[in-house]
């Protein structure tokens, strides 16, 4: 609501549409990025002070941002509020993200089997993006890379990757999709009728794809603001978290990937301020 009229204030989603703008967004990303209370407050005011009748998401996003960096000691909650933008980094042809979401399913206790697989069915072959074995259920996982704001997985993959399950049947006992994206509301019923299990950017909400990174501190290494062929470096060698930095000396780093040691030491030095929230 608009301070001195009293008018309430509306802003533009990145899909075009308008909805009330709400500051405890604002303050919920800080703090799940890292910003204490007094913190996340005076970040809040800051930008409160600059918002608009039809300011764009993406603008609000950038004055966050700009009073984050004024903030002493920002630069690691700088880039831990990126976290969305970074996983949209994972692209564009979705393989580096794949190889991320591989990694997250390591950390959380899975096996991953194979990453692009050629699976013969009952009536085609398919490729399935990720195989991942717990002890007792071997799944098959499609996994869905968005590198734009505002996009969504819709009914039609959920239908896709199930007739996909069916035909590798019976291969696999469980059936899954990763995404970074928004995902309908046809779509998640769909699922959940089926046994389909979804995750996304932030559903379920007890395990969504943002929950698990930031309860485990697993954030991508594009967190890191690497260049295109940084990524494919680090992606070539599956270092696809940025704390798996810290598990390589500099130099034998910098040898295994072709970059710097200098330009390794900076990473790493980052790389743990990112993931020392406490």
């Amino acid at each position: 609501m608009d301070l001195i009229s009293g008018k309430k204030t509306y802003i533009i989603k990145a899909n075009g549409h308008r909805v009330l703008f709400n500051e405890n967004k604002i303050l919920s990303t800080c703090r799940r990025a890292g910003a204490d209370k007094k913190t996340a407050q005076q970040i809040l005011k800051k930008v409160r002070g600059q918002i608009y009748q039809g300011i764009h998401t993406k603008n609000i996003y950038k004055l966050v941002l700009r009073a984050i960096s004024e903030e002493k000691g920002g630069r690691a909650l700088h880039q831990r509020y990126q976290l969305k933008e970074s996983i949209m980094r994972l692209g564009p042809n979705g393989f580096a993200f794949e190889n991320y979401v591989g990694k997250l399913l390591e950390n959380y206790g899975l096996h991953v089997q194979g990453t692009r697989s050629k699976i013969k069915g009952k009536c085609t072959v398919h490729e399935i993006d990720l195989i991942a074995i717990s002890k007792k259920s071997k799944f098959m996982i499609e996994c869905k890379h968005n590198s734009t704001p505002g996009g969504f997985v819709g009914l039609k993959v959920a239908l896709y990757t199930h007739a996909r399950f069916l035909d590798t049947s019976p291969k696999f006992n469980g059936e899954a999709i990763v995404c970074n994206a928004k995902v309908s509301e046809n779509a998640k019923k769909y699922a959940k009728c089926i046994g389909q299990q979804i995750f996304s950017w932030r559903y379920p909400p007890d395990k969504s794809l943002q929950k698990i990174i930031e309860d485990y501190k697993l954030y991508p290494i594009t967190i890191l603001n690497l260049n295109f062929k940084e990524l494919e470096k680090f992606s070539l060698h599956n270092i696809m978290v940025a704390k798996d930095l810290l598990k390589h000396k500099p130099g034998v780093l910098s040898k295994m990937t072709g970059i710097s040691e200098r330009r390794i030491t900076n990473l790493s030095k980052l790389a743990l301020q990112i993931i020392d929230k406490e």
